[in-house]
């Protein structure tokens, strides 16, 4: 098992959702946080429950993954802080809107294509060097299951986390002989704000996406991380989808 006390964890896209809640789990194991985000006032809150939650240290630093040097200037920060990462959760991301590839938005398209994947590959290439020499060293990729499995209204989300995965992939071939381990963590229903987000703020739309369904929560996803940042280090999960029970595909689910 891999001791993650007082050991460095970096999470971006940390201000809510599945970034928050994997602040407080990796806090409760005794980590320090870099966490990174745009939501300054939420980020903020964020470190101050995993101080709460038992973190050795929780440091907010403003983060826009579509913007290369705001990803150096969080990179640098932390390289102040240390020089040995333990654990990367690339967790910025998200979905805008529902229109068809015809009906489709740039506006939508690039924040899409900019945060899942052009953010995914500037967080990664400034941090990873900090985990090359660290024994049980962890990349978690959030993905989906839209990047399996496509949906109608979906083309450039599902494309842009079908692009994370293939991305995980050639990077778990390259990193190959150092001991830095890389997962693709693909949920799929999670009750966070995703949905509220995905439609621009109408909530009444957002909780018909959950209506009937036990989701799953940001609590279970960051146990998951958790749980997979503490194996061995000659474990690698290399990829892992989870969903609620109810859910058997993104089309399919048993609602009561």
């Amino acid at each position: 098992m891999t001791d993650l006390k007082n050991k460095w964890v970096a999470i971006t896209g940390a201000s809510s959702g599945f970034g928050r809640a994997a602040a407080v789990a990796f806090g409760s194991a005794g980590a320090h946080l870099m966490l990174g985000a745009r939501r300054m006032e939420r980020l903020e809150e964020t470190a101050r429950l995993a101080l709460e939650a038992g973190a050795a240290s929780a440091c907010p630093f403003s983060l826009d993954v579509s913007s290369t040097p705001s990803v150096e200037e969080f990179g640098n920060a932390l390289a102040q802080r240390t020089s040995e990462l333990q654990v990367l959760i690339n967790n910025a991301g998200g979905a805008l809107g529902v229109d068809t590839l015809l009906e489709g938005k740039d506006e939508d398209w690039e924040t899409m294509l900019q945060t899942n994947v052009l953010g995914l590959l500037r967080v990664s290439r400034r941090l990873i060097p900090l985990m090359l020499r660290v024994e049980g060293a962890l990349v978690i990729n959030v993905g989906s299951i839209a990047g399996r499995i496509p949906y109608e209204g979906g083309s450039v989300y599902c494309g842009a986390k079908a692009a994370e995965l293939q991305i995980t992939k050639a990077l778990r071939l390259e990193l190959c002989g150092t001991p830095v381990r890389v997962t693709s963590l693909d949920p799929g229903m999670a009750e966070t704000e995703f949905s509220l987000v995905r439609y621009k703020g109408d909530a009444a739309k957002a909780q018909e996406v959950y209506r009937g369904v036990k989701a799953l929560t940001a609590e279970d996803i960051a146990q998951t991380m958790l749980w997979l940042a503490e194996r061995p280090a000659h474990v690698c999960i290399d990829e892992l989808v989870i969903k609620p029970t109810a859910q058997a595909a993104p089309y399919k689910v048993a609602r009561k």
